[in-house]
């Protein structure tokens, strides 16, 4: 299955600096640099073919998030995997976005709650960590202990290889998914 990420938010997101290690990590050669706008990065595809990238270096210009998304198709020809693959490595934000995961972890403070998720992020299982205060940590408690799926919005960040949902709200329980 073939997967195009073409979400501006998440493309929007992609640091520049973390592309260039990767590129440089993956026999990428940087062959010329547009002033301090933008790189361009070049390589031989497996069957021969010359490849070039146009790396934005400022995400504030408009046409970033296409420029992004055309990253990551070329990388997908590079490297004959995923996009969905190569985000994962690149990933380090996501503002506001939405979490479906089940609790499997839990440790109680004075006023707060560290919680352990698992979600999806990226196409991929991870393990997710939030704080939550009372009263809604005693609702990561129920649902720890009736197994029932939590649906939570935040923004995740990728921390190493640890992935943190800050500032979370809308903490609920998700009957609908729940087989009880």
């Amino acid at each position: 299955m073939i997967v195009t990420v073409r979400d501006p938010e998440i493309l929007k997101c992609i640091d520049p600096e973390i592309v260039r290690t990767y590129l440089q990590q993956h026999q990428w050669q940087e062959v010329r640099q547009i002033q301090d706008n933008a790189s361009i990065w070049t390589r031989q595809s497996q069957i021969g073919e010359d490849l070039e990238i146009l790396l934005p270096l400022k995400s504030e210009f408009l046409d970033f998030p296409r420029r992004m998304a055309e990253v990551l198709q070329t990388l997908e020809i590079a490297e004959q995997t995923s996009q969905l693959e190569i985000l994962s490595d690149l990933f380090t934000c996501a503002p506001n976005i939405s979490i479906q995961g089940i609790v499997t972890n839990l440790q109680e403070f004075t006023s707060t709650g560290k919680v352990t998720l698992m979600g999806v992020v990226v196409g991929k299982l991870r393990r997710i960590q939030l704080e939550l205060a009372e009263p809604v940590y005693e609702l990561a408690v129920k649902a720890y202990q009736a197994r029932i799926p939590i649906i939570c919005q935040g923004d995740l960040l990728k921390l190493g290889r640890s992935f943190v949902l800050q500032n979370p709200h809308h903490f609920t329980l998700d009957l609908d998914a729940w087989v009880g």
